[in-house]
Order: structure tokens, then sequence, then C-alpha cells
């Protein structure tokens, strides 16, 4: 009975869920599993859920054709070039970015886009890498190719409790380029920490100053629209298992044809070059897409993120949005309004509690009546006996971690200087009485009532707990 009052009460609050509905359709008939298991997965920050359709259409192209390595003009090689290029092709339209600009660069991941940034941008001592807080670990691993090459590293803060850039320092970092060197600023378009979406209007803003602009659209891109059309980052990075579940292991970075032109690649590998020679000691890079994709591609799986797209564009975006937003809104609503018996909050939500300039992606941790945090290792724990999905730790975001956690640059200080190398469970020794992480929840394409209904029921179990009892 509590559940369908609850359920009765959260359609007269957002009445647009009801423009969603067909979502409920589409996950009974695609993704049945998820009832036929008793999933609720709460993950989709982490990983996307894949429609049993997507699978289906994959293997039927496989099973039916003959397709051979890309790199020849034989038949099998020619017809999956054919469809290597339409994958190309239809990123490029998806994200509405026209081809006379953007170039789509097929990787293994969001990670392995950012990496190809890293190692090819010219740094050099008097140029800059700024980058905000608040940034997936592959963003800020880019600091280390910076160091190398002598270029300035600076972070941008970003402002507790709703961990959003502090506009003021950004626009101050922002005016330091010197004209003459190369320099680039990286952000998330969403954080992957805690949801918050940082203004796309940056990325002009930036580029007016002489910044070359990384927008990292990983957690962004699976609710929300990204149109090059509009927006003009000068290198977009995402994984496509993000945005709808199958394949996993491609991802892509789409640059600006005038920013490419700037990256010099450190080595030559197969694939990437029109000639090579041993005896004559040079070799000449492909221009575009295929001077930076190493041996061979992962061909085979390509057909699959052109199905994957066609699968988000029948469902549109708008639909997709709107359900993620109104559920997030009401369980942002309810976890922060549990209370233990002598009034104090159950759950702390790191970030936004308001669905202003927010996605579908909550941190927050679990505390007692006496103000003691819950282990997130311990919740997960208790999460896996329901069977919910759900994630915990620093979600590769530690400059977000550090500051939604209070934790100081002096305590990390000392706590690093213990030892030469650190294991996690090491870090969680040495920070004392803080928690090192966090549990994540996150929405997605088919979320539902009844998931975040019973995540609510879930966190109820912790009112009036002592910690030590988990």
């Amino acid at each position: 009975m509590a559940y369908r009052d609850d359920e009765n009460f959260f359609r007269e609050q957002f009445p647009h869920y009801a423009q969603t509905l067909l979502l409920d359709e589409l996950r009974l008939k695609e993704y049945g599993r998820l009832e036929q298991q008793g999933h609720i997965y709460l993950d989709y920050t982490g990983g996307g859920l894949y429609s049993d359709r997507q699978v289906r259409e994959h293997m039927g192209m496989l099973t039916d054709h003959v397709y051979g390595n890309p790199h020849s003009t034989n038949p099998t090689s020619k017809a999956m070039t054919m469809l290597v290029e339409s994958a190309r092709v239809s990123v490029l339209e998806f994200f509405n970015a026209s081809p006379d600009e953007y170039v789509c660069i097929f990787t293994q991941n969001a990670s392995g886009a950012l990496k190809l940034v890293g190692e090819s941008y010219p740094f050099a001592p008097g140029g800059q890498y700024l980058l905000t807080f608040d940034n997936h670990n592959s963003v800020n691993g880019i600091r280390e190719y910076a160091r190398g090459k002598g270029a300035a590293i600076t972070y941008a803060p970003v402002t507790p409790p709703d961990m959003r850039i502090d506009a003021e320092k950004l626009a101050g970092f922002l005016g330091s380029a010197q004209p003459g060197t190369n320099n680039l600023f990286s952000y998330p378009a969403q954080s992957n920490f805690s949801g918050v979406q940082h203004d796309l209007a940056w990325v002009a803003r930036a580029q007016d100053k002489g910044w070359d602009v990384l927008l990292d659209a990983a957690a962004y891109v699976p609710t929300n629209r990204l149109d090059l059309s509009v927006v003009h980052p000068d290198f977009v990075t995402m994984s496509f298992y993000k945005v709808f579940g199958y394949p996993t292991g491609v991802g892509a970075l789409l640059a600006r044809r005038s920013a490419l032109a700037k990256l010099r690649r450190p080595w030559f590998a197969g694939g990437t070059i029109t000639v090579a020679s041993v005896q004559g000691d040079r070799y000449f890079l492909h221009l575009g897409a295929e001077g930076f994709e190493d041996g061979t591609l992962n061909y085979l799986t390509l057909p699959a993120v052109e199905i994957g797209l066609r699968h988000i564009a029948e469902i549109g975006y708008e639909a997709i949005h709107t359900r993620v937003s109104c559920l997030t809104g009401w369980l942002l609503h309810e976890l922060t309004g549990l209370r233990h018996s002598n009034g104090k909050p159950v759950v702390h939500v790191y970030g936004p509690v308001e669905m202003n300039m927010r996605g579908g992606t909550i941190a927050m941790n679990f505390f007692d009546p006496d103000g003691h945090f819950v282990d997130h290792l311990k919740v997960e724990e208790c999460a896996n006996h329901r069977n919910i999905s759900l994630r915990t730790g620093c979600f590769c975001n530690p400059g977000g971690g550090e500051l939604a956690l209070g934790l100081s640059a002096g305590e990390l200080t000392t706590c690093f200087a213990l030892k030469p190398r650190m294991e996690y469970q090491d870090f969680r020794r040495c920070i004392d009485d803080k928690s090192t992480g966090a549990v994540r929840i996150s929405l997605g394409l088919v979320s539902n009532f009844r998931d975040v209904w019973t995540m609510v029921d879930f966190a109820r179990q912790f009112i009036d707990k002592d910690f030590r009892k988990f």
C-alpha cells in the first residue's frame, strides 16, 4: 500500500513523468531481464544497459555476413571499411557535428581518447594546463604530460556544498594565457561524482581567451543532448557503453580539425601511417582520424555503435532527460528528508539537492544518530543483499571527493608521506575518522519509480542505527 501511495503522490508532483511512459513499455520488452532477475540497477554512470534488440541486430549482422580486417582492399575488408566509415558518419550526425569542422576518432574508451590528447598536445614552457578540481582521473592524468613538457598546471576550485565551479576564480585563470603559447582547459560537462552540470558557456569563454578546450562528455551524453553545432569544444571525449550499454570497449575523440592539426603524436603504429621505412628512417602519418587510431580498430563492434545511436535517437533525448530529471528530483527530496529520531539527517548529499543544472548522479554518505558516518563499503554490502547495484568509493574523481569529504591538502600530504607506495586500505586507515569515499547512485535510460522507491526504502533501514552495527 505504501508503494502505491508514494507512486501516486510522485506522479502528482511530477506530471511530466507521464510523457515518458514509452520507456516503461521499452523496459518490459527489451530490458525484461531486470524484472526477471529482480535487479534494482542504480549505476548508470558506471555503465549503461543494453536492449535485447541491440544485441540481436548486431549478432544478425555478424552471422549473416563475412567481414575482414579493414586494412586491405579485398571484398571482406571493403565490406568492413564501409561499416566503419558509416559508424563514423553516424557519430558526427548524432552530435550534429559538421564533418567540415569535426573528425571522429575511435578509441578504446573515453580514457583512451583523453590519453590521445594528452600525449599529443604541444605543451611547452610558458603554456598551461588548466582543469577543475571536479574531473575524472583520466583528465587529471594529462597533467603528467604537461608536467613532463614544462607547462604550468593549475586547478580551478569547485565550491562545496553544491560543488559548482568558482566562476570568479576560473575567469581569472582563463585570463592568464600568454599570446603565442599553447594552453589547454579541461572540464566535465557533467560531474561523475556529484551530478553537477557545469556551464557549457565556459567553452566559448575560454576559447576567446586563447585556450583550447577539452570537454569530458562521458557522464553528460547518456541523458543529455550535446549539439556540436551550438557549442564547439576543440576536443570531446566519451565512451559509448555509458550511453547505450553495448558494445563496451569503444569510445571516441571528436576533434575540431583546426585543433587536431596542433597535435603531434609521440610515436607511430600499424594503421596510423601511409608510409614507414626502416632503412630510410622515415614515416608519414595518415591525415585525420586514421593517424590516431593505433593498430587495428575493434572493427566488428563498430556497427553496434551505429545500432546503439539509432536506439537512442528513436527513443529521443527529451523522454530520457525528462524521466531521469523527475526520478532524481523525487529521490533527492526523499533522501534528504530522512531523519533520525533526534532530528539529525540520515543522508548527506554531496552536490545540489535541487534539479537546476544537475543530472541523475547522486553522491552521498549515511550517518548514524551521533553523526558518525557509516562506512560506504558496509552500505554497499547491505545493498548487495537487496540486489541493489550502486557504487562506492571516489569514482575516479579524487578532487571532487576530497572537497566534498573535507579532506585537506595537509592531511593528504601527511598521508602520502607515510609509505613509498600506498594501497586503498592504507589510505583509509591514515585518514582517521573521516570517510575516504561515498555512495553513488545514478539513474538512466530505463530507470523507473520502483527503482528509486526501493532505494529510499533501503535507506530507511539506517534510521536510528549505530554505525558500529553495520
